[in-house]
């Protein structure tokens, strides 16, 4: 198996309206959950120099409890560490025999969260049209004018509950070095 690191990924829409992040029981007792990822790269030969790279990814365990708590959705930007490997399946009515790449996740990250402008919202609760192009006006200031707007960053991600990073060090809280 090879072991990946894959910054700034968006989990992809589900399929024909399904959830983008869909979680099962597995036999033994534990979740699985099971969703697609999007990698924008470099390619000269493609139209405008990018092209997308899409992995199904598949998480098992503790894991699966981890991507509750991010409350993960299509669009999320993030961060994996995952195993990828092979996985064969047989064909429901066809009995044909399949064989695709899946990324088994062992950590993930929020890299971004874009500030939920997609959805409409920016960060002071007003519609992302206000805004369109500028940073999100904080309260007690205005936005900017109308005009060129500067360029922008990635944004930084809104505070999760209870103060919930999406990190989580090597040592846990007992061990305070990592």
């Amino acid at each position: 198996m090879l072991k990946m690191i894959i910054t700034e990924a968006v989990v992809s829409k589900g399929y024909d309206n399904a959830p983008g992040i869909r979680f099962f029981d597995s036999e033994g007792g534990g979740q699985i959950a099971n969703f697609r990822i999007g990698k924008r790269v470099y390619d000269s030969k493609a139209a405008d120099n990018h092209r997308w790279l899409n992995f199904s990814v598949k998480a098992f365990g503790d894991i699966c409890e981890r991507i509750k708590r991010m409350k993960l959705k299509e669009g999320s930007c993030i961060n994996i560490v995952a195993r990828y490997d092979e996985e064969t399946w047989d064909v429901k009515g066809t009995g044909e025999t399949r064989t695709g790449t899946v990324l088994y996740l062992d950590e993930i990250e929020y890299a971004s969260s874009g500030s939920g402008q997609k959805s409409g919202q920016n960060n002071s609760g007003g519609s992302a049209q206000q805004n369109a192009g500028g940073p999100p006006a904080s309260q007690g200031q205005q936005p900017y004018p109308q005009g060129p707007q500067p360029q922008q960053g990635p944004q930084p991600a809104e505070p999760m509950p209870g103060g919930f990073t999406g990190f989580e060090g090597f040592g846990g809280a007992e061990n305070p070095f990592f």
